[in-house]
């Protein structure tokens, strides 16, 4: 972690000098030559990297390294700090003298020297072999093409009796209402096995009412209950305001006379079970629940009378079988390899868990005798059938990661024990922490998200849930590996998580905690109101299980305690006014907020760095009077409602030299069509997604033969695109469109489309089905209107993902020429749709089809269903991953 802490600290040091060297004046070149002296101790750290478990002595030094960085970071962020605080009083002159920060500086150039003697000593001596650890390096150098990580489902092996028992015990002949428990160490697989059963073809035809909710250690009851209630209907305003009580009564009526199986994964303790059981009604319908745990305890009071299933080791031949499958895929292991992965895996003692973050190690490493030969030597230390040993294995693929994957995985330990978390919000805060160093031109959000899959197909992170496309949506840490973030992030000082009732913050928070991250899981205003104070903090990140709000008089604790933050995640917080104390922060680079406000005040330009401004709010308009066309470092806009958006005041030729060009802004959402001018978008000329929400006819009508739509034709990187039409007050049927605008107008690149409450005549979707480059076409509430609708040959050559929504769609007439490549059909609320069109039982790649409240359409879909199993029966030497039909409500 040494290594990432100088790594970031140089980059922020080359920014400086590079963007904002007024600020440093008087004290530049004690910067320049801390930076040079810094590039050394880099260089150090990489050769050092090898040999650091052997001699304590290099270790020792490593972290002093580390210490003395976060020292020289904190100096100079602070002297920043207060020179643009001066700078704003027109008194620079006197910055030097009204602070002594150059003696400060001076002080850390010298305990930088003492390091570099000792590192002068370790070269000298030859303690480890310089010139071996560069042959080692040059000769295992990876090509600078990245290729994008593969990401495959789960390989379940050695579960298949187990599943079988478990599918027995849950659709036996009883019409009571039985708990059926999997009990087991943690890593052993319950929630595997659970899944497994979950989607067994017998549960799924049996249980016509599922749901599946992690209960977790940090249990919440109302946190609970509602994402029961979730599952089983589609939440509205009023569903958020109930208390537990009312989503008790709510669950009760959903399930009321039903036959259904609830899933409550991962319940630790006895009061959780007593929490939630009367939330399950008992009307012998032959419903069930299927519960993990890793307490005997909790699934002995949640069925006394049935044992529960204790989840036995994996034997010899299943853990071998699973390690192969993860280290070589579909292909077989080389002979001289066979004996060594035989005892790797059988000295993971049949942990699943451990043998699958193993497997993830030696996948990424050269499959070679000596290091399998070493692996094999060192797995038997490190795993044991503790859970607490089991961390060691755990960290054995950890130390394996390179370090820009190391510093990425920790920040895992940041987010709450089974934490959905989005993936979006995940790449954007590793990008402003500095994690993601740039590699020729390639964005650094696509890079991140490489980083991301690269951890999922190391087994590290799962996938919780994927998007239409695909790609990962939200994902999640195991709670074991988890534990192994927290462990390493607080032996590195990289983060502090607080939760808990908190009497004193400066007992946790103070001066002498050099922690750069601080999160915050619980009571979140007790801790606030504790006055907390850390001056060493650089993020800080609020996740508290309800919703909280903020008073006025507390709103200045964001100054007041973390003066050099750079990421400040209160999203989860309701503050009544919005904090300007905040643009005093000028360090910041994301900042997420949550409240009523209707303006974006204009000091928040002055912070220079910030990349990610997202911001939530009550108030159905937002006036965005942030100037970002003076913030170079600017990349995400993302706002609730419809925003509006000003381009830069001062009136400048378009051209490439043109000063208010932001050719790093990535997101703009959801701002209002008349932001959407020449001014604003022909200044973002890398714009990937843009919302746009309000009255889209001011959007799309000419006026003298110029529409503000024709602006996005000059968007070229623009791959996702949503037209929200809102017309409130008005009813939307007074801003139906009357048609969309030409073709050549469309961002040339665009990829995914979405509408709502449009009302267009299907006639026009001949429009969107020319796009050359269209994956994903999401047609939400009245986005078209009308009884027919009959594709065009040559429509939607690409087309991936079709969803309907709610509609008044009564014909749909098209074959596999409209959707030769289409995977996924949603179809939601058509309740007048008569049928899917047969012929798309004849798009051979066609996956999955969802029909929810589409009644007359059922019958149709299952026929469809049937000519694609026999379509598979006749082609059983062709690999397919099968057909799969979803129907809600269930008949």
């Amino acid at each position: 972690m040494a290594d990432a802490v100088v790594e970031f600290l140089l980059d922020n040091l080359k920014q400086l000098l590079l963007y904002n060297s007024d600020l440093i004046c008087g004290v530049k070149g004690q910067v320049d030559s801390l930076y040079k002296e810094l590039s050394l101790m880099k260089a150090f750290l990489k050769d050092s990297k090898e040999k650091r478990s052997e001699y304590e002595y290099i270790r020792e030094l490593v972290r002093q390294i580390r210490d003395v960085a976060y020292e020289a970071e904190d100096t100079i962020d602070t002297f920043v700090v207060n020179a643009a605080m001066q700078k704003e009083r027109s008194t620079l002159s006197k910055i030097v003298h009204a602070f002594d920060y150059p003696a400060k500086l001076r002080s850390v150039a010298k305990d930088i020297e003492s390091i570099k003697t000792k590192v002068k000593e370790i070269y000298d001596k030859k303690m480890f072999g310089i010139e071996a650890l560069y042959a080692g390096e040059s000769s295992n150098r990876f090509s600078s093409q990245r290729r994008k990580p593969m990401v495959e489902e789960d390989n379940v092996v050695g579960f298949d009796e187990e599943a079988k028992e478990i599918v027995s015990r849950l659709t036996n002949i009883s019409e009571s209402l039985e708990v059926v428990s999997v009990v087991g160490m943690g890593g052993l697989g319950k929630t595997t096995l659970a899944k497994k059963v979950y989607c067994n073809p017998t549960i799924e035809f049996r249980f016509f009412v599922r749901a599946w909710v992690y209960v977790s250690q940090e249990y919440n009851r109302k946190e609970v209950l509602f994402a029961i209630l979730s599952s089983l209907m589609q939440p509205s305003d009023q569903t958020f305001k109930m208390n537990e009580e009312m989503l008790v009564q709510e669950i009760c009526k959903q399930l009321n006379g039903r036959r259904y199986l609830i899933v409550l994964d991962d319940v630790w303790t006895t009061d959780a079970w007593d929490d939630l059981k009367m939330a399950f009604p008992n009307q012998d319908c032959g419903s069930r629940i299927l519960l993990t745990s890793r307490n005997t305890d909790v699934a002995v009071l949640a069925n006394p009378d049935s044992p529960p299933h204790h989840l036995r080791f994996l034997n010899d031949d299943e853990s071998w079988e699973l390690l192969s499958t993860k280290v070589f895929r579909r292909g077989s292991c080389p002979s001289e390899l066979v004996e060594l992965g035989r005892t790797i895996a059988r000295k993971c003692y049949g942990l699943p868990l451990a043998i699958v973050v193993v497997a993830g190690l030696l996948l990424k490493k050269d499959k070679t005798r000596d290091l399998w030969k070493k692996v094999a030597e060192s797995v038997s230390s490190y795993v044991a059938r503790d859970p607490k040993q089991c961390l060691d294995v755990l960290a054995l693929s950890y130390k394996h990661l390179p370090d820009h994957l190391k510093v990425c995985f920790i920040y895992f330990g940041a987010f709450p024990e089974d934490f959905p978390i989005p993936v979006w919000k995940l790449l954007m805060l590793w990008v402003a922490e500095g994690f993601i160093q740039q590699v020729g031109q390639d964005c650094l959000e696509d890079t991140a998200e490489e980083y991301l899959e690269d951890l999922v197909e190391r087994n590290l992170i799962l996938v919780a849930k994927k998007r239409s496309n695909g790609k990962i949506k939200t994902c999640r840490v195991h709670d074991m590996l988890r534990d192994l973030c927290l462990r390493e992030a607080a032996e590195e000082k990289f983060l502090q998580v607080i939760k808990g009732h908190i009497h004193d913050a400066n007992s946790q928070v103070s001066s002498g905690n050099y922690h750069r991250r601080l999160c915050v899981h619980s009571h979140v205003l007790n801790f606030i109101h504790s006055k907390p104070y850390g001056p060493h903090v650089r993020s800080f990140l609020c996740f508290p299980v309800e919703e909280k709000e903020l008073s006025r008089e507390h709103t200045s604790f964001i100054h007041e305690a973390f003066k050099l933050v750079r990421v400040l995640d209160m999203r989860s917080i309701n503050i009544s006014r919005f904090p300007v104390v905040i643009t005093q922060l000028v360090h910041l680079r994301y900042v997420a907020l949550f409240g009523n406000f209707k303006v974006l005040p204009p000091s928040i330009s002055k912070l220079w760095s910030l990349q990610t401004l997202i911001v939530e709010t009550t108030s159905r308009d937002l006036d965005i009077q942030v100037d970002i066309w003076k913030m170079s470092q600017f990349r995400n806009l993302r706002t609730s409602g419809s925003s509006r958006l000003h381009g830069p005041q001062a009136k400048t030729r378009m051209d490439n030299e043109d000063p208010f060009v932001q050719r790093n802004i990535q997101t703009i959402s959801t701002v209002s069509p008349d932001s959407c001018t020449e001014n604003v978008l022909a200044r973002t000329p890398n714009l990937r997604k843009l919302g746009i929400r309000g009255k889209l006819v001011l959007l799309m009508e000419k006026n003298k033969g110029y529409s503000l739509f024709d602006n996005l034709a000059k968007l070229d990187k623009l791959e996702k695109l949503k037209l929200l039409n809102d017309t409130f007050p008005r009813p939307p049927s007074e801003g139906k469109l009357r048609g969309l605008p030409p073709l050549y107008t469309f961002p040339p690149h665009l990829k995914k489309l979405t509408f709502s409450d449009t009302l267009l005549d299907w006639k026009h979707m001949s429009t969107i089905g020319m796009l050359p480059n269209l994956e994903v076409l999401k047609l939400k509430v009245y986005a078209f209107k009308g009884p027919q609708w009959e594709p065009r040959a040559g429509e939607f050559r690409l087309l991936k993902v079709l969803q309907l929504g709610k509609s008044d769609l009564v014909h749909w007439m098209a074959s596999a020429h409209h959707f030769p490549r289409l995977q996924h059909l949603v179809v939601e609320h058509c309740t007048n749709l008569l049928a899917i069109p047969h012929g798309l039982a004849d798009v051979s790649a066609l996956q999955t089809m969802e029909l929810y409240h589409t009644p007359s359409a059922v019958d149709s879909a299952r026929l469809i269903q049937q000519q694609k199993q026999m379509q598979q029966q006749q082609q059983q030497h062709v690999k397919s991953n099968g057909f799969k039909l979803l129907i809600y409500p269930p008949e």
